[in-house]
């Protein structure tokens, strides 16, 4: 029996289910997710632009194969996946910076697109390398509609060079440009964003990374050294500006400002030392979990630990403010590297939607009073990309599916906080998806052995 309670409430889980994971203006030609364009990284001071062929990778990004030479002052420069590193000049002796502080049109992943505030074009702003002992002079003109600072968030340097608004400093008017001046007296991974009406400017994507190589190279030295930083958005379907009032319920959670699939891997090759730095500047702690490996947590913002201070784990919760570096050998894989939060792992999840888990949903009945409407979750969500990847319902403008990304044998179900560590005995143009040695995959049987206890 049909009541009026229950179909309005069917009706109504069903509108929300359909409509809030599902992309707009999906290419349903080939039944599957279209593919991301290539994002326009600038390398040329620190890094190759050589980019991976994608032969059978389908929708998911890679970055350079190619390890970064040692530059003059003897460190190895970082990798930041959809980002780049800022260039600098010399002047006399002293490093010279430039970050502009503008609103810029943002990409999450094709299909969803904001008007964000970042620096230099980006959010998060390029990130800034410098070496222990490097004087260095940092120029921020402000573009915003309101007034900014920058915050130098666990760097070591003279009061009035820290940022806050009010505090150390005036704050930097609209079209006005301040200069920042200090000696790095430490090493380790550091961020910077604002303290001047934090909480918009956060929510708007104003971050960035700041890493500091050590004077004297450490031992064992890493091969390939990657920086990612973590971030939620409240991006309401249908709307194009992240909203700043919300505390906890975030529809995405990025990765250096993307969701996966548009996350670019990370690539090694077998037996190098691999190291990712991760800063978290969301308004969530994250157990970043990483597979196939038990990796070592050797850093901070108070640099490289003494090795006798390692952990081994293989998954690290990265507090609000904090950074943690991660360090691991390579083996050969497609290994994922994701937010163990479950919800952090997909896109635009609908909040308060009811459970409609094990529920019979009437469709024939609904229809007649929402012509179009298909029951969905009734058997659980994993239906929901397919739906999606076949064009059976419309969505809402500029949400992105809240599952998205295919591999060799069928649909990831995966979104938001979600990356590969891709590793391969031998990098060149080896991009297609990992294929396993025989024997080493697991597969189906047609009977379990009947003397095995249950």
């Amino acid at each position: 029996m049909i009541n009026r309670r229950n179909l309005l409430l069917g009706s109504a889980a069903g509108l929300v289910a359909a409509s809030l994971p599902l992309q707009a203006q999906v290419d349903h030609s080939q039944h599957q997710m279209p593919t991301p364009a290539e994002p326009k990284v600038d390398h040329s001071q620190h890094q190759s632009t050589k980019k991976v062929v994608r032969k059978s990778t389908k929708d998911i990004p890679a970055v350079s194969t190619k390890k970064p030479e040692l530059t003059a002052q003897g460190y190895r420069p970082v990798i930041t996946p959809n980002g780049r590193t800022l260039p600098y000049r010399m002047n006399n002796g002293v490093k010279e910076f430039h970050l502009i502080a503008e609103e810029i049109e943002h990409e999450f992943a094709p299909g969803s697109k904001i008007k964000a505030w970042g620096y230099n074009g980006s959010t998060p702003g390029p990130t800034i390398e410098a070496v222990e002992g490097d004087h260095v002079r940092i120029y921020v003109t402000n573009k915003l509609p309101e007034h900014t600072s920058i915050h130098w968030h666990g760097i070591l340097l003279p009061w009035g060079m820290d940022g806050v608004s009010g505090l150390t400093q005036a704050p930097i008017k609209p079209g006005e440009t301040f200069v920042y001046e200090f000696t790095l007296q430490q090493h380790g991974t550091h961020m910077y964003h604002p303290h001047a009406d934090e909480m918009v400017q956060l929510a708007t994507g104003m971050m960035g990374m700041f890493i500091i190589h050590p004077k004297e190279i450490t031992k064992p030295e890493v091969d390939r050294d990657y920086v990612v930083l973590l971030h939620n958005w409240a991006v309401h379907p249908g709307t194009y500006r992240p909203d700043p009032s919300v505390m906890t319920e975030f529809n995405l959670w990025t990765m250096n400002s993307k969701v996966f699939p548009a996350i670019e891997s990370m690539v090694g090759q077998t037996g190098e030392r691999i190291r990712i730095r991760i800063g978290n500047l969301s308004m969530w702690n994250h157990p970043i979990h990483l597979h196939g490996v038990q990796f070592f947590v050797t850093g901070s913002d108070g640099g490289r630990w003494p090795e006798n201070q390692w952990r081994s784990e293989v998954t690290e919760i990265i507090g609000v403010g904090q950074t943690r570096d991660i360090e691991f050998v390579g083996v050969p894989g497609d290994w994922a590297f994701h937010c163990h939060m479950s919800h952090h792992t997909m896109n635009a999840m609908g909040h308060e939607v009811p459970n409609m888990l094990g529920v019979k949903q009437p469709s024939a009945q609904i229809n007649k009073v929402l012509p179009g409407y298909m029951a969905m979750g009734e058997h659980g969500m994993a239906e929901h990309q397919e739906h999606v990847d076949m064009g059976h319902m419309p969505g809402p403008e500029n949400t992105l599916p809240m599952m998205m990304g295919e591999g060799l044998y069928g649909k990831l179900e995966m979104g938001g906080m979600f990356s590969m560590i891709r590793v391969r005995d031998a990098l060149g143009e080896q991009a297609d998806m990992y294929l396993p040695p025989a024997g080493t995959q697991a597969k189906k049987v047609d009977k379990v052995p009947s003397d095995i206890p249950t």
